[in-house]
């Protein structure tokens, strides 16, 4: 008896798509790089339509991988989970204070829903697709791939945070211990991503693997994780003076983008 594959165009479409469609995230990977890169250039009014076209962008990147590579079902599981727990954590966080402490959004990023900016939810869902492979690549065990997850996701956080508040996109209400270096951000709020992005990954590490993870065929995504490592440690440092955000987000991100980025030159998996 013998089995015969099916391997036509009618199955790359079953997989989630292929042909031309493939060339997708990386067009969007381009774009959003190229907005990033003229961030720092803007100001004013054109600074703040930049920062939620970059994080459409980023998303779009990320989902448009995600349904190619993984299918329609993974994604929506995806988005469901990340967008779901990142808007729940800033809706409780806005009108409690837990987990991030006390801070409130303006309204410059766009439309707001229940006190939070739309694009929100999508900027938890663009960059947990990046961190949860880079975890998968790096760890296994349903613990130690939700905790390197959590780290390299809660970890662009000392990047973000900074940034925006000194954009004036939202404002702490309350003080308390800060992290040295970084002032004006209550340390509270980084220990709070740490909690919200373990509980995300652990949903998300639920999702079925492939082999590959992290790997063959995640260029876009691995692009997209290491890029914002890079750029945001050159943000920081050159254009924004920013030395100890630069040093923190450069030492905490670096603990699983560093081992990530060897991981993928030395062609390991």
């Amino acid at each position: 008896m013998s089995v015969r594959v099916y391997t036509g165009p009618r199955a790359a479409r079953r997989r989630g798509g292929g042909g031309s469609w493939r060339a997708l995230p990386w067009v969007l990977a381009l774009l959003t790089i190229g907005a990033q890169i003229a961030w720092p250039l803007t100001s004013g009014q054109t600074r703040d339509v930049l920062t939620a076209t970059t994080v459409v962008l980023f998303f779009l990147t990320s989902a448009s991988h995600a349904v190619i590579v993984r299918g329609w079902l993974w994604a929506l599981g995806w988005f469901v989970a990340s967008a779901g727990v990142g808007f729940g954590a800033e809706v409780l966080g806005t009108r409690t204070g837990l987990p991030f402490g006390e801070y409130v959004y303006d309204d410059r990023l766009g439309p707001m829903v229940l006190g939070v900016p739309a694009v929100i939810p999508l900027a938890w869902a663009m960059m947990s697709y990046p961190a949860l492979l880079a975890a998968r690549r790096l760890a296994r065990g349903p613990l130690l791939t939700p905790v390197v997850g959590a780290v390299a996701l809660a970890s662009w956080d000392l990047f973000l945070d900074p940034q925006m508040v000194g954009e004036g996109h939202w404002t702490w209400q309350a003080g308390g211990p800060e992290l040295p270096g970084i002032a004006g951000i209550p340390a509270q709020n980084f220990v709070g991503w740490v909690l919200v992005s373990f509980v995300l990954m652990l949903v998300l590490d639920r999702l079925p693997r492939r082999r590959t993870d992290g790997g063959e065929g995640d260029g876009v995504p691995a692009l997209m994780y290491l890029w914002t490592y890079v750029s945001s440690v050159i943000l920081n440092a050159v254009f924004e003076q920013r030395a100890g955000v630069a040093i923190w987000g450069g030492v905490v991100m670096g603990l699983v983008a560093i081992p990530y980025a060897w991981s993928l030159w030395a062609g390991r998996d």
